[in-house]
């Protein structure tokens, strides 16, 4: 059985390391990265999945905003990276991870890049994304937030 801690309670490059053998070694060129340039993690809402002392999966997520295009800027958080352990895929970490990040977010404005063939189990969608731009390459179907989003254009970046 696993359990859930703040992320700041495990060590950093174990971190890395299970980011890595997800995602690949190659993953800080994605589009998601540049979201969240230059700004640390959320700590209230960045946890990690313990098990028998061995970190198996993880959740970070960052302050953002969208820049409205009408002048508007709407603080929003990024949720991602979700990793959890390929050993332990399929076991309920990852839905765990969400749900307690979302839990923790209570009203805010949640985006993500991902598909929404899962993520619609956390209440995400395209519904308001439509219009919004980001610092690099994404497919329009993956852009997915949750809660109050606004629905204008506008472009994603880091909250400074």
């Amino acid at each position: 059985m696993f359990e859930l801690v703040p992320l700041g309670d495990v060590y950093s490059d174990a971190v890395e390391h299970l980011l890595d053998r997800v995602f690949g070694a190659d993953r800080h060129g994605r589009t998601a990265y540049r979201l969240r340039a230059g700004v640390d993690a959320v700590p209230e809402l960045s946890f990690a999945a313990v098990e028998h002392g061995t970190l198996v999966g993880s959740i970070q997520c960052w302050p953002v905003e969208l820049a409205g295009d009408d002048g508007s800027v709407t603080p929003m958080i990024l949720v991602g990276p979700v990793a959890v352990s390929p050993e332990r895929q399929n076991v309920g970490i990852g839905r765990a991870l969400m749900w307690k990040a979302i839990e923790g977010a209570g009203d805010d404005v949640l985006m993500l890049i991902g598909d929404l063939d899962y993520y619609a189990q956390f209440g995400f969608d395209a519904a308001h994304t439509g219009a919004w731009r980001l610092p690099g390459p994404f497919e329009r179907a993956r852009l997915l937030s949750r809660g109050p989003a606004p629905n204008r254009a506008g472009t994603v970046g880091p909250r400074r």
